[in-house]
């Protein structure tokens, strides 16, 4: 562990504690997600402490289907020393929306692939040029639900 909360972070220091690649905390650091608090001498970059726990919400929060634009705008109410629970509601309820559509859209698209498979037509493949008849068929219209 780290001995005092003053030290400084090495970015190899930073990618082996929170196990994130370089290449992605330098693509963060670009963003504005998080910031290299000094540079030494040599000019590598020096990161707090902190910044181990930022990437642990960024990688947390992309894994709850985040983007990194609204993790961004959530990092920078908090950076204004605003709790940010009422944005994160707000992209939630978007989200949890957006959840829904899509299920209902791989339910339909579920429903037509057993469709295609129980009413494939038999086709002489020397009839017609075609590459598969499963697929080829003639399309049923589609039941479309309104967005």
């Amino acid at each position: 562990m780290l001995s005092s909360q003053s030290e400084r972070l090495l970015i190899g220091q930073v990618k082996a504690q929170s196990g994130v690649p370089i290449k992605t905390i330098r693509y963060y650091e670009q963003l504005g997600l998080i910031a290299a608090v000094d540079r030494t001498e040599g000019g590598f970059r020096l990161f707090s402490p902190q910044v181990l726990s930022r990437l642990a919400f960024i990688r947390r929060s992309q894994h709850l289907g985040f983007s990194l634009q609204e993790i961004k705008q959530i990092l920078q109410i908090h950076d204004q020393g605003e709790l940010p629970c009422e944005q994160v509601r707000h992209n939630i309820k978007v989200k949890v929306t957006e959840i829904d559509r899509r299920i209902t859209e791989l339910k339909q698209l579920k429903q037509e692939l057993l469709d295609l498979v129980q009413t494939s037509p038999q086709v002489d493949s020397s009839a017609a040029p075609i590459i598969c008849p499963i697929i080829q068929q003639p399309q049923i219209p589609e039941k479309r639900s309104p967005r």
